[in-house]
């Protein structure tokens, strides 16, 4: 973590934590006052169980779910997720009972494309978008209307943490959300009052992770 101001947010689940630092925090689209830290949920296979066990609830008895788009690198909790939802026991709608698992590829624009041997995965499939966090919003409504442009239809939208309900007219669904840190902030950069009261930044982050200044 990138300060000793860290703290760990416990769950009734013993394998299922939201770790952050407080800090002053830059990605590509904004500013926060937290890091929020899912390595662990991402990389160790106990930890993607668990939150993709807590995401399966919302979608189990009554969505269609044909093809997982993970964000973020969260390729190891939807392929978890997609365990769960095609488990025997569960209410499945999906008659093909198997549920495919995708990444999308950034152009140099920032814009998201599937390759022509992903496209049928995505074409005519109720798409579940997967990712880490929902705090602008902007990444989830890139894939939103990359699913759309290529014949997809939207399933729905959850997250380990968001700040948003709801993104491009889509709830959003979480297992934290800023009742877990009161405090919580988001700004973009240039309105940021960390930048303006001259604190400086504590790292970089984006989907990998975060990098020391």
């Amino acid at each position: 973590m990138p300060t000793s101001n860290t703290m760990k947010i416990e769950t009734k689940r013993k394998d299922l934590f939201l770790r952050v630092s407080k800090g002053h925090f830059a990605t590509s689209n904004s500013h926060s006052n937290y890091y929020i830290d899912v390595t662990l949920q991402k990389a160790r296979l106990s930890e993607a169980r668990a939150v993709a066990e807590e995401l399966c609830s919302h979608y189990r008895t009554n969505t269609i779910v044909d093809t997982i788009l993970c964000l973020d690198g969260m390729e190891v909790v939807g392929a978890c997720l997609a365990s769960r939802l095609t488990e025997a026991n569960y209410a499945n709608m999906n008659a093909h009972q198997t549920i495919y698992v995708v990444t999308p590829e950034a152009t140099n624009s920032s814009q998201l494309m599937f390759r022509d041997n992903i496209v049928p995965m995505i074409q005519g499939k109720h798409v579940l978008i997967l990712a880490v966090s929902v705090a602008t919003g902007r990444t989830v409504e890139t894939a939103v209307d990359a699913i759309k442009y290529y014949g997809g239809n939207v399933a729905g939208i959850c997250s380990i943490f968001a700040t948003k309900k709801e993104r491009a007219g889509i709830p959003v669904n979480s297992i934290f959300n800023p009742e877990d840190l009161p405090d919580y902030q988001n700004y973009k950069p240039h309105e940021c009052p960390l930048c303006k009261a001259g604190q400086k930044i504590d790292a970089l982050v984006n989907c990998h992770g975060c990098s020391k200044l």
